[in-house]
């Protein structure tokens, strides 16, 4: 089983590999108990938004990592993962501007996935 860090970093890449766009990390271990990491991430299309939804579910479940939950397949405006720790949040551009969670948890940590990751402060990218 997958630390938290470690299992946020892996969905992370995942989505990448279906080519979502602005994948974030905000780590929430300090600022709240009801996950320790959420990934965020972005697709062009509701068809994307579910590829890159059941790509990570399939990945990580075969890798031993199966989600508690999951919600929004049917409208895939929106679909969060609910890995406990860890909880994927998958929007459609416009979804994911209206609901900005990168400001909401603003003081959180933030690490950005693309070809390489870096830290920066969550202010900064919202």
């Amino acid at each position: 089983m997958l630390e938290a860090s470690q299992l946020a970093e892996r969905a992370g890449h995942l989505a990448l590999e279906k080519k979502a766009r602005d994948v974030l990390i905000l780590d929430l271990s300090k600022l709240t108990g009801a996950a320790d990491r959420f990934v965020v991430c972005t697709g062009d299309s509701e068809t994307q938004v579910k590829a890159i939804a059941d790509h990570i579910v399939e990945k990580l479940g075969a890798e031993g990592s199966k989600p508690w939950h999951v919600e929004g397949a049917e409208g895939r405006r929106w679909m969060l993962l609910d890995f406990v720790d860890v909880v994927v949040h998958v929007f459609y551009n416009e979804t994911r501007g209206f609901y900005s969670l990168e400001t909401l948890w603003g003081d959180a940590p933030v690490t950005r996935l693309d070809d390489g990751a870096r830290e920066d402060d969550a202010r900064e990218i919202a």
